[in-house]
C-alpha cells in the first residue's frame, strides 16, 4: 500500500513539472510570433496583450504536456501487461 501511495506522488510531480515545461516552452515559442499586429495599437494595452500571451501558453503547454504524458502513461502500461 505504502509503494502505490509513493508512486501516485511520483507521478503527481511529474505532471506538474511536465505542465510547468510545456508552458514555458509554450511561452517561448509564442514570443517568436508577431501577435503584437493582431491587437489595437497604444500603451494602454500592453498588459491585455501580455495576459493573452500567457493564456495562449498556459492553453497550449497544457494540452501539449496532457498528450505527451498521457503516451508516456500509456506506454507504460503496456510496457507493464506486456512483461507482467
Amino acid at each position: 500500500m505504502k509503494g502505490g501511495f509513493f508512486l501516485y506522488g511520483v507521478d503527481t510531480l511529474v505532471r506538474i513539472f511536465s505542465h510547468f515545461a510545456f508552458i514555458y516552452l509554450a511561452f517561448w515559442g509564442l514570443q517568436s510570433l508577431r501577435l503584437d499586429n493582431v491587437f489595437k495599437k497604444g500603451q494602454q494595452y500592453y498588459k491585455q496583450i501580455r495576459l493573452t500571451y500567457v493564456l495562449l501558453a498556459i492553453l497550449i503547454g497544457y494540452n501539449a504536456s496532457n498528450f505527451f504524458m498521457e503516451v508516456m502513461f500509456l506506454t507504460r502500461d503496456l510496457l507493464q501487461g506486456i512483461f507482467s
